[in-house]
């Protein structure tokens, strides 16, 4: 069954994961989507119903190999487009997130492969998150979140949170990339051998490789 409302649901359930090992509470999806949290226990029971994700009372929710498989269809469409928007259409990286949310919902996969094709089948967004291929495969190298890397740790920025559009925007002003090797400092990240302070967040907002 078509519907945008589950695809949103399947997309953060996975997204929570990718880059973090614990599963995602009702409570957390509630309060990453900004709806009530009764409103997302209904809509867990009707993704439940349908085979898409797995849930107990008051326990995590986690998606089945069905559900699995939808929210890496739309991560693709998602990512393809944010990642089109950037290179074609010159979009800064914390401009795309919502107009991605429009167009990944319109657009037909005849399109989304003409976009992978000209785009030379990329395997990364704007931000660093993996684009999952046609198939549904993902690649991705060991990475460490800023805020547990140890000082002295050295790694190419491998992926930048987009939720925060004003803080991509700061984190631009100073040099922060992906594909950008950084250091890490007790005050902050060292890049091309300055030491830059880092908005607050900004550590639980970037990963490196590990």
């Amino acid at each position: 069954m078509a519907s945008p409302a589950y695809d949103d649901y399947l997309k953060t359930v996975y997204s929570h994961t990718e880059w973090q090992d614990a599963p995602i509470t009702p409570s957390q999806l509630a309060a990453k989507l900004g709806i009530a949290p009764s409103s997302v226990t209904e809509m867990v029971k009707k993704l439940a119903a349908a085979g898409l994700v797995s849930h107990v009372p008051y326990g995590a929710v986690r998606l089945t190999d069905a559900g699995r498989a939808r929210a890496l269809q739309m991560l693709r469409r998602h990512r393809l487009i944010e990642t089109w928007l950037v290179r074609e259409f010159d979009y800064a990286w914390h401009e795309v997130h919502d107009e991605a949310e429009v167009l990944e919902h319109t657009i037909s996969d005849r399109m989304l492969d003409a976009i992978d094709q000209r785009l030379g089948r990329p395997r990364f967004d704007p931000h660093g998150d993996a684009i999952p291929d046609a198939e549904g495969n993902v690649d991705r190298e060991p990475f460490v979140l800023l805020a547990d890397a140890p000082a002295g740790h050295r790694g190419r920025v491998l992926r930048v949170s987009d939720r925060d559009p004003d803080l991509l925007q700061r984190l631009e002003g100073i040099g922060v990339a992906v594909g950008a090797v950084a250091s890490v400092d007790a005050d902050g990240i060292v890049l091309d051998g300055i030491r830059h302070a880092l908005p607050e967040g900004a550590a639980e907002a970037i990963w490196l490789s590990a």
